[in-house]
């Protein structure tokens, strides 16, 4: 069962201001995996906007965005739908399991891949060049649609490169910029790629831990917690990447390719949904059932005086390194520290709180595993409002005036 809440070409005025249940779907028969909506063409008469669900009941089904009505189901896969795109330049969605299938807006099936793994596709994105990334497993598969040509009636779908530079399963896959792409592995493994010739542009294999590492000893100890480590989800601005590391917030700079703020125990369980807000703000939601804001502060550090080695120099004899002791000055002068500090705690829920919406005129909206789908208002903003309608109420009966 899906509860839609924005439907049918509306403004999410609507559903924010009053939290009104507007379509409710129904049609699987086992929870739902993926969900993206299918937009028309500008230049296309008809604004049929599609709704795309898939399905752990092996099915993906296209509803009609206005009324709710199901259009049809499609049954034919041999495994769960993990994921689902939609390439709007060429007009076709994505179907991901363990095989890649490519539709258009009939649901015509134009071509396929043979199967790649039982595990399936877990994320997918698009990609300069009609191509998109797979994430299969520890893999990232490239692949290229080749659309109909004088030479080519038919669709046609290539794979054009492996990327196996990850050590385990792939859970997150994102696209940052118009330049980069970025990866999350099950080990906390983060991958920043080209996005035009899918080279690797930073790699981090152990950001989560930023002390340095004595031995392979040490850090198989570090990763007694698999869960703790494993990167579940991203979201990003222009300047860093916001990452969800099991329990904990990582934000990394994707100039600097390096963390330059974390909170290691933000939840008391995994972090499963991360976005960001404006005026440097990061929202978060756990498996614990807490939804916690965040707010991304900088602070200049004080440049230290070089620390002189040896007997002599520590009682002021001998000479020191002077460039040395400036390049070390300057590089500290320059380095910046910032931190995640908690400022708001929203209490509602009972269980895993799955993910949220956020409207950034109208409020924030969380799903849970509690069955509650709860609308939050921002507080302060509420409350000016109010007060503007009282004053304009006193306004309209003339009482300001008398007041006054």
């Amino acid at each position: 069962m899906l509860r839609w809440l924005i439907g049918g070409g509306r403004e999410p005025q609507g559903l924010a201001e009053t939290g009104e249940k507007l379509l409710e779907l129904n049609g699987h028969t086992q929870k739902i995996t993926a969900i993206t909506t299918f937009p028309s063409l500008e230049a296309c008469e008809e604004k049929n906007q599609l709704i795309l669900t898939a399905s752990a009941d092996k099915t993906v089904i296209v509803w009609d965005c206005d009324t709710g009505r199901q259009v049809r189901k499609v049954s034919c896969f041999q495994s769960t739908v993990k994921c689902l795109a939609v390439l709007r330049r060429l007009d076709v969605w994505l179907s991901g399991g363990n095989a890649l299938y490519v539709w258009n807006r009939n649901l015509d099936l134009l071509c396929k891949t043979g199967h790649l793994s039982d595990t399936g596709i877990s994320a997918l994105i698009e990609v300069p060049k009609n191509c998109v990334v797979a994430a299969v497993g520890k893999e990232l598969i490239i692949f290229r649609l080749v659309a109909p040509s004088e030479g080519s009636l038919g669709w046609g779908i290539l794979e054009v490169k492996r990327l196996l530079d990850h050590q385990d399963n792939i859970l997150s896959l994102v696209n940052v910029n118009d330049l980069s792409f970025v990866t999350g592995s099950h080990v906390g493994e983060l991958i920043i790629w080209d996005i035009r010739n899918w080279t690797v542009q930073a790699c981090e294999r152990n950001f989560w831990d930023p002390s340095p590492q004595l031995d392979a000893q040490q850090e198989i100890k570090l990763c007694q917690k698999p869960n703790d480590i494993s990167i579940h989800h991203f979201t990003w601005d222009e300047e860093n990447i916001f990452v969800a590391v099991g329990r904990g917030l990582y934000v990394y700079n994707l100039e600097m390719k390096h963390v330059i703020a974390c909170q290691k125990t933000a939840h008391d369980s995994n972090v499963l949904h991360v976005a960001r807000l404006p005026n440097r703000q990061l929202i978060s939601c756990s498996e614990d059932g807490s939804v916690r804001i965040w707010e991304l502060r900088e602070k200049q550090q004080r440049a230290a005086e070089p620390v002189p080695t040896g007997f002599f120099n520590m009682w002021g004899f001998g000479r020191v390194n002077k460039q040395a002791c400036h390049s070390v000055k300057k590089q500290q002068e320059n380095a910046t520290s910032c931190s995640l500090e908690l400022i708001g705690d929203l209490i509602g829920h009972s269980s895993s709180v799955e993910m949220f919406l956020y409207f950034e005129d109208h409020g924030l909206v969380t799903c849970s595993a509690d069955h509650l789908v709860i609308l939050w208002r921002n507080g302060e903003r509420e409350s000016g409002l109010r007060s503007l309608k009282l004053f304009q109420k006193l306004e309209e009966n003339g009482d300001l005036y008398h007041a006054v």
